[in-house]
C-alpha cells in the first residue's frame, strides 16, 4: 500500500498581516478615492486635485502605520500581562492549573482518565504554552506582531491610495469624477477577490459586500462636495 504525507494549508497563519493589508488597501482606495471625488465635485484646479491625492496618501499611510502599531502593541501588552499571570499562577498554585488544564480536556469530549494524561502530558511538555493555548486563546500563530501590522497596513493603504492619485494626475478635471468612480469600484472587487483568495473564504459575498460599501462612501463625498461647493 502506497502512502502519501498529506499537509493541509491553513489560512489563519496569515491573519496577521492579512487584516492590516486588506484593511489598509481597502481605507486607502476608499478613502482617497472619495475625498478627490468629493474635491473635483467642487471644481477645484487640476494641481489643488493632485496635491490633495498626494498628501491623503501620505498622511493615510503613517496614519494607519501609527494606529496599527500602538493598537497591536496594546493587544501584545494586554497578551504579556495574561501570560504573567498564568505564570505565577503554575507556580504558586501547580495543582489547581493542572485540574484547569484537565476540566478543559473533559469538556472537550475526553473521558475523566484521558483528560488528566493529556492535562499531564502537556503540562510535562510546556505547561505555560498549553495554559496559554487552552485558557487564553494565545498560540504563536495568534500573537500579536506590531511591526508587521504597522508596516502591512501603511504599503497597503499606499498601494490602494496610488491608484486614485495616478488618475488624478492623468485624467483631465472634466472626466476625473467618471473615471474615478468606474475605477475605484472595480478596484474594490478586484481587492476582495484577492483578500478572500489569500483567507480562503468565498469571493462572491467579500466583493459585493466592499464594492457596496465603496460604492455609497463615493456616492455620500461627492453629494456634499457638490452641495458645498456650490455654496461656496
Amino acid at each position: 500500500m502506497n502512502h502519501s504525507w498529506h499537509t493541509e494549508q491553513h489560512f489563519s497563519t496569515r491573519n496577521n498581516w492579512l487584516r492590516a493589508s486588506v484593511l489598509g488597501a481597502n481605507d486607502g482606495l476608499i478613502s482617497t478615492a472619495s475625498l478627490l471625488m468629493g474635491m473635483a465635485a467642487a471644481d477645484p484646479n487640476h494641481q489643488t486635485l493632485l496635491l490633495t491625492g498626494i498628501a491623503a496618501m501620505v498622511s493615510g499611510a503613517a496614519s494607519m502605520a501609527a494606529g496599527e502599531y500602538v493598537s497591536v502593541s496594546s493587544q501584545r501588552d494586554t497578551e504579556a500581562a495574561d501570560l504573567r499571570k498564568e505564570m505565577d499562577s503554575l507556580i504558586k498554585y501547580p495543582e489547581v492549573e493542572l485540574e484547569e488544564l484537565t476540566d478543559i480536556y473533559r469538556q472537550r469530549g475526553l473521558d475523566e482518565s484521558l483528560a488528566q494524561q493529556v492535562a499531564q502530558a502537556m503540562t510535562k511538555h510546556n505547561a505555560l504554552e498549553a495554559h496559554a493555548r487552552e485558557e487564553i486563546g494565545i498560540t504563536e500563530v495568534s500573537k500579536a506582531n506590531p511591526l508587521q501590522a504597522a508596516l502591512a497596513s501603511a504599503f497597503s493603504f499606499a498601494c490602494g491610495a496610488l491608484l486614485p492619485v495616478l488618475l488624478s494626475l492623468l485624467s483631465s478635471t472634466i472626466w476625473l469624477m467618471s473615471i474615478l468612480s468606474i475605477t475605484t469600484i472595480v478596484g474594490l472587487g478586484i481587492l476582495g477577490c484577492i483578500s478572500a483568495h489569500l483567507g480562503g473564504a468565498p469571493k462572491r459575498p467579500a466583493v459585493i459586500r466592499i464594492v457596496i460599501l465603496g460604492a455609497l462612501a463615493l456616492a455620500f463625498t461627492s453629494i456634499i462636495g457638490h452641495i458645498l461647493g456650490t455654496v461656496i
